[in-house]
């Protein structure tokens, strides 16, 4: 089973760029998107042999995600409970029979850290929701959480110290979450592999020279790790400022 998560930074700008050839060839299971930026009804993506599943924000051009599965889920829900941040799209859960997959496009705490609290109480609030889900089977949460985990996971660790998405506080929030039942695949394959990234500034010449962040994962429940067979950064796709990364395992 293949699992793929992209955040495409606008969906339909993406699929100008090359969208469709990567998602025909790569064969998915199932394809998460983060950020498709649109509202319902702004585009039609023939994806045959696939069940679609968005969730939009109401802000137009702004935030939103999508999956798109060959095996229908058993249920699909949008958000976590009643909180306001569902006004921007940012969640959705699909329950399949093994496992729920949890599809996350988390709020970046902003340049100044002016979001930095509202960051915080929504990881506690996901990490209190994905423990829920565990209780009941194995959870698989993907997308673009936006934060570099360990310096080995951005290529200038030391000037970024204590910058959105490399704060202890972001920092430490993943770090609780991976002590308490769930882990970062890529890193369960490739502990010690530098210079991987999956996201890289829109400055010129920086995604050339690699100066890049991983900030986008697959994080999955302890007792899914037998059964997984790789992980995957597709750093040379392009399209997006992010690329896409994979999961491969006998999930079903």
């Amino acid at each position: 089973m293949k699992l793929i998560s992209w955040n495409v930074n606008g969906i339909r700008a993406c699929v100008k760029k090359g969208f469709i050839d990567y998602f025909n060839e790569v064969d998915a299971d199932i394809f998460c998107l983060q950020e498709t930026k649109l509202q319902e009804g702004q585009i039609d993506l023939d994806l045959a042999g696939y069940k679609q599943y968005w969730n939009y924000a109401l802000k137009k051009g702004y935030s939103g995600t999508a999956v798109f599965t060959k095996k229908e889920p058993l249920s699909v829900s949008y958000g976590v409970g009643d909180r306001e941040e569902e006004d921007e799209g940012r969640i959705i859960t699909l329950e399949f029979e093994t496992f729920y997959l949890v599809n996350v496009y988390t709020p970046n705490s902003k340049r100044d850290l002016a979001r930095l609290e509202y960051r915080l109480e929504w990881e506690d609030e996901m990490f209190a929701y994905l423990s829920e889900l565990e209780q009941k089977k194995p959870v698989i949460l993907c997308g673009d959480l936006n934060v570099a985990h360990q310096e080995i996971d951005l290529r200038n660790p030391k000037p970024n110290m204590g910058n959105s998405g490399f704060t202890l506080e972001e920092r430490g929030k993943f770090s609780h979450m991976l002590e308490n039942g769930f882990t970062d695949s890529f890193r369960h394959f490739y502990p010690d592999k530098e210079e991987v990234y999956s996201w890289w500034s829109y400055m010129n010449k920086v995604r050339e020279r690699n100066i890049g962040w991983r900030i986008d994962y697959f994080v999955v429940s302890n007792q899914l790790l037998p059964k997984l067979t790789d992980a995957e950064v597709h750093c040379n796709v392009m399209g997006s400022d992010h690329c896409p990364v994979v999961l491969v395992g006998d999930l079903e």
